[in-house]
This record gives structure tokens, sequence and C-alpha cells, in this order.
């Protein structure tokens, strides 16, 4: 089963490891220096146009700057055998 992050970008599943809101976690001192350090190693990838990135995923990989919304990207992932889906009432 495939993910698909936005514009052209698919990810196989088996390479998801988070989705994350990029206003949120960036806020946070070591999601910063994470994405700054994936930056300089070089494992960033813009999915779409920069500068209307919304969230970020990371995989075995990459770290994807997409510009789907992580909500919508985690009701996406939900439908992967085993995942959890944030949007069952008995899921936590």
């Amino acid at each position: 089963m495939f993910l698909h992050l936005g514009g052209d970008t698919i990810i196989p599943k088996e390479e998801l490891i988070a989705i994350l809101d990029l206003e949120t976690t960036s806020k946070a001192e070591a999601t910063k220096d994470f994405l700054e350090m994936a930056r300089d190693e070089g494992f960033i990838r813009y999915v779409g146009e920069k500068g209307k990135e919304k969230s970020f995923v990371i995989t075995s990989k990459y770290v994807y700057y997409s510009p789907i919304s992580s909500m919508t990207l985690i009701k996406r992932a939900s439908h992967f055998k085993g995942m959890i889906s944030f949007w069952e009432k008995d899921s936590f």
C-alpha cells in the first residue's frame, strides 16, 4: 500500500515513520534541530511548491515537506492495516 503526499509523490507504507504538523511541531527546539540536521545531510524532499508546506512526513529514507495537512495525511494513512486510526473512538 502507498501514501500519496501530494504532487506526484507517493511513499510505500513500509517506509512511513511519522506524520507531523509543521506549524505546531516545528516550534520545539528538538524538532528544529532535527529538521536542520536532515536538511544539512540532504534528506529533505519538497512535495509541491516551497513555502506551501503544511506538514512533514518522516520516512526511513527521507523527510518530505508536504502541502497537504497532517490531518488529511493521517486520515489517508489510517487505512493501512495495523495502523492506529485517530478517528476511531477506541483508538487510545
